[in-house]
């Protein structure tokens, strides 16, 4: 924009100019508190810009930056979210037997970070407690992410690059992102464009910020797009989501005390493209902590349109909300609920606090039974869509028995959601917590979670179910992940806090679980785990792939240009080049796509570039863009609004909006002209309403 010099001259009075400001800190006031699982009405959103974004060179070929050494995560939290634990409710869906079947093997199992690990880039030190263990599958690789740290491994479980601090995706960005390492990590493989997308937050604000990396193709050692979003509050225990309109985020925020949930959509096509984009938030008060938002699994997205969901845990119900983002109109985005999903009753383990046992220390461990644990897991079958998602419960007579990973498969989240299934599986006297769930394409389930007792070390197991067997029901028998060699002693109480298990883009049937164990007794020591198993009746997935376009609809003026993002999601192994044509386009338009055939080299995504002439009709246009190759053949929809051209006009704006003189001496304010609809012609300029003198 070019600007124009003012000076002023005067006597010692104050001269103010109204300007519009950007924001670029989410502050959003906390919604006042409602009753549990009672509805609310549509909430608007705050919107602001990312204020730091670039691509970076390859991960592969950046120095790794210095691993500082940090204090164990109970010292760095600065609150803890509200809970008040419940008297004693009865589990009326227990499950008591370990099922019938015995578990499908596993496919894979092998050491992730943790003490004696050891890659390409050195040996790991263990220097955060508890390790906030997360990994995902992509094609070809399966990265994890804990704390501060990050490692890849190819699916055999050879280490190809790490370990490394997680703060070296953003080396030379600049600012708190390359400076600090602060974690709460997560990972997530975005499916639909065969992109990874890697975040943690960056303390010692305000401001704070969420650091977000998304990796330019389905190499995760490749480069990065790079994000830097603002916050004026800690954003704790950040949880990701991917979906077709954004990557959703939710936080616990904390000021002296508890702040609100937020709930945060980035501007996934914009950053898929390492475009300028904004983050839309909404903080939903402080009556609903640790929201989980929906992470998309398998080749089909959600129905067209579909909002974001998110979820929570409330007093023997869960609480949904649907976050319809509009990245066009930004004032038009709407988050409405919660709407109320009665399960059957429970109490939270442990009241929600510390009292898993050990064998052999009177140490017990943290069971976050205060929350719904990572993934809320989403899929569309066609025929219907499903979340499914775990907690951990106490169970026994009046709570006396062991905590049981209580799990659900909710249907209908557009309409009126239902709770299809629900169980809680606690066959024995073993505590079971900590679990991460997801189904597979044919509808199987499965859970892993960590095992403990007065008996049993801390461990990892895994339990499944078949679509065939009786509803709410394990029914495929438990697997051991792995045996835990030992106990975690005095005074570390936190275990985990969360794992994560992910389902294999290529077969559509193969878990992927990683989570905390140990090798031997001791406080700094812990160990991770990533195993694969997968059901021998489950089909692996037809080669094919799916061809979606962002956004929808674009609006140009005649002689104008616009672009789309054009998208191939592969499955079932299919890997051959999609060349992409283009129908429907007015007269006088063209338009072209690069690349073109859009490959897995490329990121599988394509942009359409479309530019119209001053003579194409004004008017809408549908579009039909149509994805060729691997013998298969697949089209899509969009439209194009052509509309006359902007009268000519400018607009002119101030800054700083205020400023302060002595008498006798001057200041200066620039004038901003932004010219629109071919406006060309010179602009005389004056004031007015100057103080005498």
């Amino acid at each position: 924009m070019p600007f124009a010099r003012m000076s002023v001259h005067g006597r010692a009075r104050r001269l103010s100019v109204a300007l519009s400001v950007v924001a670029i800190l989410v502050a959003a006031a906390p919604a006042a508190a409602a009753p549990d699982g009672a509805a609310s009405a549509g909430r608007s959103t705050h919107s602001s810009r990312a204020v730091r974004h670039d691509t970076s060179a390859p991960l592969r070929d950046m120095d790794p930056a210095p691993l500082i050494d940090r204090f164990t995560k109970k010292h760095r939290d600065l609150g803890t979210i509200p809970f008040s634990a419940t008297p004693f409710v009865a589990d009326s869906v227990a499950q008591t037997d370990a099922g019938t079947a015995t578990a499908a093997a596993l496919s894979t199992s092998f050491d992730g970070l943790g003490v004696d690990f050891s890659g390409p880039q050195g040996t790991y030190a263990v220097r955060w407690a508890p390790p906030d263990t997360a990994g995902a599958i992509g094609r070809s690789h399966y990265m994890e992410i804990v704390n501060t740290d990050i490692a890849i491994f190819d699916k055999t479980g050879t280490v190809v690059y790490g370990p490394v601090a997680t703060n070296t995706l953003f080396a030379g960005f600049g600012g708190a992102c390359q400076d600090r390492n602060d974690g709460d990590g997560t990972v997530e493989y975005d499916s639909l464009a065969d992109r990874w997308v890697v975040s943690q937050f960056a303390l010692g604000g305000p401001p704070y910020y969420q650091c977000v990396a998304v990796s330019t193709s389905g190499d995760p050692t490749g480069s990065y797009h790079r994000y830097a979003f603002a916050y004026s509050d800690f954003p704790d225990y950040p949880k990701l989501g991917v979906w077709p309109d954004a990557y959703y985020t939710t936080f616990n925020l904390f000021q002296t005390g508890f702040a609100g949930s937020l709930v945060c959509a980035y501007d996934r096509t914009a950053m898929l493209v390492g475009a300028a984009a904004t983050q839309q938030c909404v903080n939903l008060g402080v009556a609903y902590p640790s929201l989980l938002p929906a992470d998309l699994d398998g080749p089909t997205p959600p129905p067209a349109g579909a909002p974001g969901y998110l979820l929570n845990m409330g007093s023997n119900r869960l609480n949904l909300w649907r976050f319809d983002v509009d990245w066009a109109s930004p004032a038009a985005s709407r988050i409405t609920g919660p709407i109320a999903i009665s399960v059957a009753g429970f109490s939270a383990a442990c009241g929600g606090g510390t009292c898993i046992p050990q064998p052999g220390t009177s140490q017990q461990l943290a069971s976050l039974g205060d929350r719904l644990m990572y993934r809320l897991a989403y899929r569309n079958f066609g025929d219907h869509e499903a979340l499914v998602v775990n907690h951990s419960i106490r169970t026994g007579f009046l709570g006396s028995g062991p905590s049981g990973v209580r799990w659900y498969e909710l249907r209908n989240p557009a309409g009126t959601p239902i709770v299809h299934q629900q169980g809680t599986y606690a066959p024995d006297s073993t505590y079971r917590w900590m679990g991460s769930a997801a189904m597979d394409g044919a509808g199987n389930l499965a859970i892993g979670y960590s095992v403990s007792s007065g008996t049993v070390k801390p461990g990892l197991r895994y339990a499944s179910r078949l679509a065939s067997d009786p509803l709410g029901t394990l029914g495929q028998g438990e697997g051991v992940i792995v045996d835990g060699g030992g106990v975690q002693l005095p005074e570390l109480a936190r275990w985990g806090d969360y794992t994560a298990l992910s389902v294999d883009p290529i077969d559509d049937c193969t878990f992927w679980y990683v989570g905390q164990y140990l090798k031997a007794n001791g406080t700094w020591n812990w160990s991770t785990r990533i195993a694969s198993w997968r059901f021998p009746s489950c089909t692996p997935a037809t080669a094919d792939y799916a061809l979606a376009v962002s956004p929808v609809s674009r609006t140009v003026a005649q002689g104008g240009s616009t672009s789309y993002t054009a998208t191939v999601s592969p499955s079932g192994g299919f890997a051959a080049d999609v060349a992409l044509s283009l129908t429907g386009l007015p007269i006088g338009a063209t338009g072209t796509f690069l690349p073109n055939p859009a490959t897995g080299g490329s990121g599988w995504t394509s942009t359409l570039s479309v530019t119209s002439a001053a003579d194409t009709p004004a008017g809408t246009f549908p579009l039909t863009i149509t994805g060729s190759g691997g013998g298969v053949t697949r089209t899509t929809t969009a439209s194009l609004v052509v509309e006359p051209p902007a009268s000519p006009d400018f607009s002119l704006t101030l800054t700083p909006s205020s400023r302060t003189i002595r008498a006798g001496t001057s200041t200066t304010y620039n004038v901003g002209i932004a010219r629109t609809g071919g406006f060309a012609e010179p602009i005389d300029l004056s004031v007015a309403a100057l103080p005498s003198g």
